[in-house]
């Protein structure tokens, strides 16, 4: 014999879809009439967790069934957004205790609810974690690159390559249909370091160089074997190193394994080394003059002194 589904029944495996939470709206839907949802809060069968949104049994609901039932509560459209987007997405250890909500279209405020409302929402800035509507990964950045300092959002974006969920190209795109949103030139700002490389090889030991020569410091060998290992600079007399890197030289395992041998080498033998990138070659010439001067006077202090 078929067993009748009973509301209460439905009701069960829908909140046990949802986190322990379940809406207003939903349950009309299952058949539930005002009345019937007033004595269930009675009851305690049902726990109001914000307008319009209930926890299933008990108010206790988990983090993830607080930020649904916010979003419930807020309506057609709304997603979880900035810091509460950033922990959702596992970009910030911080759970807030009051959810950051984006609406598409202005409405009510919402008591425990932080509201932002947004008119530059594009179907791409919506995704889904958990179950969860929430803003994806590139407009959770920028909505917080309005908010934090710099080292703060060059630390979130790190954290999101770590994991594996930082798509330049796409947060390029955002920025530059953002219109004049906050965020645009801090996160674009941070977003330097992570552009594909603009300098070849040769371009940048001729940047290199250049600072060398703005340094007031003597031409060191270029691409030299020393000690086993090509060298990028190389100063013979202070018997000093430097390598000239790219993010593109450290892309794999063996590589990133490599680099820290090769100096143990290069110092087993008596030589200094220091590695400069390419990006802080662009970024900070003057400082890595002032920085290269230092370090070859004290080279020459250190072997006069083994003298």
């Amino acid at each position: 014999m078929r067993r009748e589904v009973r509301p209460h029944d439905s009701l069960a495996e829908l909140a046990a879809a949802q986190h322990g939470i379940v809406s207003q709206r939903q349950l009309a839907e299952l058949g539930y009439s005002e009345g019937a949802v007033a004595r269930a809060t009675r009851s305690g069968r049902l726990h109001r967790l914000y307008r319009g949104a209930y926890g299933v049994g008990h108010p206790a609901v988990s983090q993830h069934g607080r930020y649904l039932a916010a979003i419930h509560s807020c309506g057609e459209g709304a997603l979880l957004s900035h810091e509460s987007a950033a922990w959702l997405w596992g970009l910030s250890p911080i759970w807030r205790q009051v959810p950051e909500i984006t609406v598409p279209a202005r409405g009510h405020n919402r008591t425990g609810i932080r509201i932002h409302h947004s008119t530059i929402l594009e179907e791409e800035d919506r995704a889904e974690y958990e179950g969860i509507p929430a803003t994806a990964v590139p407009r959770t950045l920028l909505d917080l690159g309005a908010r934090l300092v710099t080292r703060q959002l060059e630390g979130l974006v790190e954290q999101t390559e770590r994991r594996g969920l930082l798509d330049v190209g796409a947060v390029d795109s955002l920025i530059a249909r953002s219109g004049r949103h906050a965020g645009r030139k801090q996160l674009r700002r941070a977003l330097a370091l992570y552009r594909d490389p603009v300098m070849s090889r040769a371009r940048t030991e001729r940047v290199f160089l250049d600072v060398v020569r703005r340094a007031g410091l003597p031409r060191p060998a270029i691409n030299l074997f020393v000690a086993g290992h090509e060298i990028d600079a190389y100063w013979e007399q202070e018997r000093f190193a430097v390598e000239l890197d790219g993010y593109e030289t450290h892309r794999t395992r063996a590589a990133f394994e490599r680099d820290p041998l090769r100096i143990e080498d290069l110092k087993l033998a008596g030589i200094d080394a220091i590695r400069i990138t390419a990006r802080r070659l662009e970024r900070e010439p003057d400082q890595v003059a002032k920085r290269l001067r230092m370090l070859l006077e004290r080279r020459r202090r250190a072997l006069r002194l083994h003298i």
